[in-house]
């Protein structure tokens, strides 16, 4: 059965400004529902979050300030979002969804947050729209739990996994892949195990064929034995942050790309939505959706 976290405070009240990339959450549920992809019983809502699984990852100075809500206006202002304790709750719930999923995963093969992916989440501080690690997070549970010996994070998101990267830079059972647009957010990369750079307005046919190369052989090199999958849609050309000119279809040949290499090689999956901001909600949702029926359609 396809297990997906979801949580009411994934919808986050924020002022207009700040109101948009939360729109998604909501919606992107009932349209699983309307459509017959998901029915009640695929959802779960997470449990309460252990603090000692968040400083399995972060640093406890950070987790302190941001617990407190003492970050200063310039580590808040990093972040992307006013911060509250709403928010701080929102990111504890999506770490706690994650950690679940994976063990989802294992009993499944494959599990999905409709939030997650908050890869810009360092071990002491919190940036673009992300303040904890869930992948991060759920990472070390699993190795520390004896559940997992190599992981893999594939992180297709349109920007780069900087927060990942610096978090697993030093641990060598967590092999970090991202492939992100070379002139996006961040200015300043990290340093991944793998980095690959794409340029501005990138279509289908590069996208596909560069993934295609790489993640055969890096399943070989990397022997993983559970896969973290960050499945942003912010590649889509109408993306009004992304730069790339991936089509809806390339979003879905991807995502079956991915997925149907997990399923063959059975590695347990856990996917995550990352990022989305094209100006219509509905390519949005639209793009996400079909990730959720390639789901059902590989492994069930």
């Amino acid at each position: 059965m396809l297990k997906i976290a979801w949580s009411e405070i994934y919808v986050l009240p924020l002022p207009p400004k700040h109101r948009f990339p939360m729109d998604k959450y909501a919606i992107l549920p009932e349209q699983l529902r309307y459509e017959g992809t998901a029915k009640e019983e695929n959802f779960f809502s997470p449990n309460i979050l252990e603090e000692r699984h968040i400083l399995n990852t972060h640093k406890p100075e950070y987790w302190q300030k941001l617990k407190n809500q003492t970050l200063n206006r310039q580590e808040i202002r990093a972040t992307g979002f006013p911060l509250s304790e709403e928010l701080i709750q929102r990111e504890i719930t999506i770490g706690q969804g994650t950690i679940q999923c994976a063990l989802f995963a294992k009993e499944y093969g494959i599990s999905m947050n409709i939030a997650g992916g908050t890869h810009h989440a360092f071990t002491d501080k919190g940036e673009g729209f992300c303040l904890l690690n869930d992948q991060g997070m759920a990472s070390h549970y699993l190795l520390e739990n004896k559940l997992a010996s190599k992981i893999l994070i594939i992180d297709l998101d349109v920007h780069q996994g900087n927060g990942t990267a610096e978090i697993f830079q030093d641990n060598d059972s967590v092999f970090t892949f991202s492939m992100h647009g070379e002139k996006n957010y961040p200015l300043r990369k990290e340093k991944s195990d793998l980095d690959i750079g794409l340029p501005d307005q990138t279509e289908d046919a590069l996208y596909l064929s560069t993934l295609e190369a790489t993640l055969p052989r890096l399943l070989d090199k990397v022997m993983p034995d559970f896969i973290f999958y960050q499945s942003g849609v912010d590649i889509l050309k109408t993306d009004k942050l992304g730069r790339l000119a991936v089509s809806s279809q390339g979003c879905r040949d991807r995502d079956k790309y991915v997925l149907g290499l997990c399923h063959r090689h059975k590695i347990p999956v856990v996917v995550c939505m990352g990022g989305g901001y094209s100006p219509r909600i509905a390519d949005i949702v639209d793009a996400h959706t079909q990730t959720f029926r390639l789901a059902q359609e590989i492994y069930f």
